[in-house]
């Protein structure tokens, strides 16, 4: 999406205000007042077409979001970033640094932290920001459809195949190309994007004449591509040539600065949304998001959380008894703790004394199989606990007879 001529009445030094990706708010530090909407004139195109889903009060720090809001939020994305945590700081000058290069950008972190709307800024501080951003899920795409979408395919290149199709690095000629979740491309596919990053052309599916492609590449992953490319998963030259420039985006549990002015952003947007006057989050239920949770799905968990107490909630207040928490990990449960650490050894120690027959094997399918039972079955929940792929926890799930094959 490109920048829109206009001007932003709050600027900020280090935000580019005419980009739709990087209207911020001030947030306020307890009192929601509802601002006047200036006239259409003094804003931006996109500000005027979002102005109604943001309205929101004074801010005072500088926020990351969507133009405009999903009436029905979209699920694992995080939809706003704020930067107040040390951390966050840090984070947007890198950002700053990296924006208005050429160069590749690998950026790490786990599922809800944002990594989708940094990629968004990079596009918007680069000179390609009149150019298309656009973002493709690797792990969505099977292993028989995913060469066609990122490279594209001739007419009766295979079965269906009735037109010719541009491939997603072709769509994104003069723009950006977001390639989240490269940690489940298949490693067949790997080798032909690397010669792709390469050689700066694509092939398409059933032809020999390649094809220029001028397209930026920033990849995102919640999986440790160092650890996959040691368990030869993630292929290491493939490694090296995304992470030019490499953005590595904290869990909201060590950005806790950050949490209170998230909340307030989201009780402010699903407060309008609910026909709701001020409502405020008390006291209690403050110190139970800043301390006492450790927020596994970040700030998707958290925007999700606020939706649901402001639904439940009495007198506009948000209160301890509102919270609806995840339990899949928490900071005041130590899961692995001292105890448990030791357990495990000495099972470990057991099992070698005992001589078995591929020990690492049955290791192996102990981890996979008690892990997707505490996840309730729930593939990407495992995943997710691992550290792994999708696409590599299928794979063993199959292999350890815990899902048929060719599911």
């Amino acid at each position: 999406m490109g920048r829109t001529a206009g001007s932003i009445e709050h600027s900020h030094p280090l935000f580019d205000t005419s980009c739709p990706f990087c209207y911020y708010v001030y947030l306020f530090s307890s009192v929601y007042e509802r601002v006047p909407p200036r006239h259409s004139r003094d804003q931006p195109a996109w500000a005027r077409g979002a102005s109604h889903a943001m309205s929101v009060s004074t801010l005072s720090k500088p926020l990351l979001s969507f133009s405009a809001p999903p009436t029905v939020p979209l699920p694992q994305r995080a939809t706003a970033l704020v930067f107040e945590d040390v951390k966050s700081k840090a984070l947007l000058e890198r950002i700053q640094l990296i924006g208005p290069s050429t160069a590749n950008v690998l950026i790490t972190g786990e599922t809800g932290t944002g990594k989708e709307l940094i990629a968004r800024h990079l596009h918007a501080l680069s000179a390609r920001a009149t150019g298309p951003f656009l973002a493709v899920n690797c792990g969505a795409f099977s292993e028989g459809l995913v060469e066609s979408e990122l490279f594209g395919h001739e007419r009766g290149s295979f079965t269906g195949a009735n037109v010719a199709r541009a491939g997603w690095f072709e769509a994104a000629r003069g723009g950006t190309l977001f390639l989240d979740e490269i940690g489940d491309l298949p490693l067949a596919m790997q080798v032909k994007l690397l010669r792709v990053l390469q050689e700066r052309q694509v092939v398409r599916l059933g032809s020999r004449s390649p094809v220029a492609v001028d397209a930026r590449v920033v990849a995102a992953t919640n999986v440790n591509l160092e650890e996959a490319v040691a368990a030869g998963r993630f292929r290491e030259d493939l490694y090296y040539r995304l992470q030019v420039a490499t953005l590595h985006i904290p869990p909201l549990r060590e950005r806790q600065r950050d949490i209170v002015p998230l909340a307030q952003y989201f009780l402010a947007i699903y407060g309008e949304r609910l026909g709701l006057n001020n409502p405020v989050l008390g006291a209690e239920a403050t110190k139970i998001l800043v301390d006492q949770h450790s927020w596994p799905g970040n700030i998707r968990e958290l925007e999700n959380v606020i939706h649901h107490a402001l639904l439940v909630c009495r007198e506009n207040i948000v209160r301890p008894e509102d919270l609806h928490l995840s339990s899949l990990r928490s900071r005041n449960v130590e899961t692995w703790g001292s105890d448990a650490d030791a357990g495990l050894r000495q099972a470990l120690l057991a099992l070698f004394e005992s001589d078995r027959p591929n020990l690492y094997a049955l290791i192996d399918a102990s981890v996979f199989k008690a892990a997707y039972e505490f996840c309730h079955r729930n593939q990407l929940q495992t995943a997710r606990l691992l550290g792994i792929s999708r696409n590599i926890l299928r794979a063993r799930l199959i292999e350890y007879g815990e899902l048929p094959k060719g599911r």
